[in-house]
């Protein structure tokens, strides 16, 4: 259900999973005229995998209402990411995984490995493919970093906000 929503609606799809299922939920079953607003009602009424072209028509103007309403609501998709490396940082609390820094790791490397490559070597600046390497890897780290280094940052950003909210300043 999730691959298919996701194939139709995107952001719905990423956002049933989440934080904003129940919204997410909401548009699906407002479009689709399923009476219960749940994601439970929307995963067993998208099941069967089988959508009418109306239907899909339908989901498509769900996920316009549901970019709008984030927007007028100030929420953003770098939220719906939040939420998501959160539930993975509570998954490694729990499973104590070295899986996580190893990968952390062979990115890092990888990463800094071709840039250093690209200094040296200039002639592989024309080179498509390490440019494209290049590209996926630095997005591949900052989601490696945001990973290690997310609560750290918004607990700065938080304690930032309250020492400028304290009487007197």
């Amino acid at each position: 259900m999730n691959d298919l929503l996701k194939a139709f609606a995107p952001l719905l799809g990423t956002a049933i999973a989440g934080p904003f299922g129940g919204v997410a939920a909401s548009f699906i079953a407002d479009k689709l005229g399923i009476g219960a607003k749940t994601v439970e009602a929307v995963t067993q009424a998208l099941s069967d995998g089988k959508l009418s072209p109306e239907q899909i028509a339908s989901l498509r103007l769900a996920e316009i209402d549901f970019k709008k309403w984030m927007g007028d609501n100030e929420i953003k998709k770098e939220q719906l990411g939040f939420e998501d490396r959160k539930s993975a940082r509570d998954m490694q609390i729990a499973t104590h995984s070295r899986m996580p820094a190893v990968l952390t790791t062979l990115v890092t490397l990888g990463f800094f490995g071709i840039l250093i490559l690209l200094i040296y070597k200039p002639e592989f600046k024309a080179n498509e493919i390490i440019l494209i390497m290049v590209g996926q890897l630095s997005v591949a780290w900052a989601g490696c970093i945001a990973f290690y280094t997310g609560t750290t940052y918004g607990s700065a950003n938080k304690n930032q906000m309250l020492a400028d909210l304290r009487p007197g300043k």
